[in-house]
């Protein structure tokens, strides 16, 4: 009898370490569950910025590329009105050499006279 009590009380103890040994896996099963949400709610939140912000990327891209646009439309404008004073310009002093000659002409004429 004392045989089977202590093979009892053995059989007691190594069940007792095994329900303990049972509930720690479990809890930790429970918070490596836990985690792995937490990890995949995370993940979600952080590809819907990347999302967000790659489409910010493309907006600023566009913008960059629009405002360039615009900058060699205005450079050529003002290249083409650089090049045109630069020729009213010219034609203007032309036309005041002209005139002085003219005027000297004139005057020249008037005094033979």
């Amino acid at each position: 009898i004392r045989e089977l009590e202590n093979e009892l009380d053995s059989e007691q103890r190594r069940n007792g370490e095994s329900v303990k040994s049972q509930r720690k896996i479990e809890r930790r099963l429970k918070e490596v569950s836990y985690q792995g949400e937490e990890d995949k709610k995370n993940l979600t939140r952080i590809q819907d910025l990347v999302d967000k912000l790659q489409i910010k990327v493309k907006t600023y891209k566009r913008q960059a590329e629009e405002a360039e646009e615009q900058a060699n439309t205005n450079l050529s404008k003002y290249r083409k009105l650089q090049h045109e004073l630069d020729d009213a310009e010219e034609r203007a002093e032309m036309a005041e050499s002209q005139l002085n000659k003219m005027r000297s002409k004139a005057r020249d004429t008037k005094g033979e006279k």
